[in-house]
């Protein structure tokens, strides 16, 4: 796998998810052609996480991702291969955190949170980075390119 520098790598960014209905409908669609900056190859969700629990703690390589709470608080600390940090929070059903590849998670859930994911790949093991150290070290090979 080659390694592309930290400036080059595409950047995590909040988007305004389409609304359809009103209000008291609150129906949102993500699903059309375009709308995301990937095709959804998988879609999963995660429900029932204690208040103030850390989940995450890994990378994906190339795997893309748009997080959505759909209920809830969620509290996103993202890290790219050089150290550098982001924080978002995410509190609308409107709004997604676009994550590419190589970026270390920490995800807070706060009561009663609901994450759903929308992913641009299958489910596959060998996607995951899970060793922080790994992931740093990633940093470093780029530099000796």
């Amino acid at each position: 796998m080659s390694i592309v520098p930290a400036e080059a790598l595409p950047v995590p960014r909040l988007m305004p998810l389409p609304v359809i209905g009103d209000a008291a409908t609150g129906y949102t669609a993500t699903a059309a052609p375009g709308a995301l900056p990937f095709p959804i190859a998988r879609v999963y969700w995660t429900y029932g996480t204690p208040a103030n629990v850390l989940r995450g703690h890994h990378a994906h390589h190339t795997l893309e991702q748009l997080l959505v709470a759909v209920s809830g608080r969620l509290d996103v600390t993202l890290e790219n291969p050089a150290g550098e940090q982001q924080q978002f929070t995410l509190e609308r059903p409107d709004v997604g955190l676009y994550l590419p590849g190589l970026y270390w998670r920490t995800i807070r859930f706060h009561k009663q949170a609901v994450l759903l994911c929308l992913v641009s790949q299958p489910y596959s093991e060998a996607s995951y980075i899970r060793d922080y150290a790994a992931f740093r070290a990633l940093a470093n090979a780029s530099d000796t390119l």
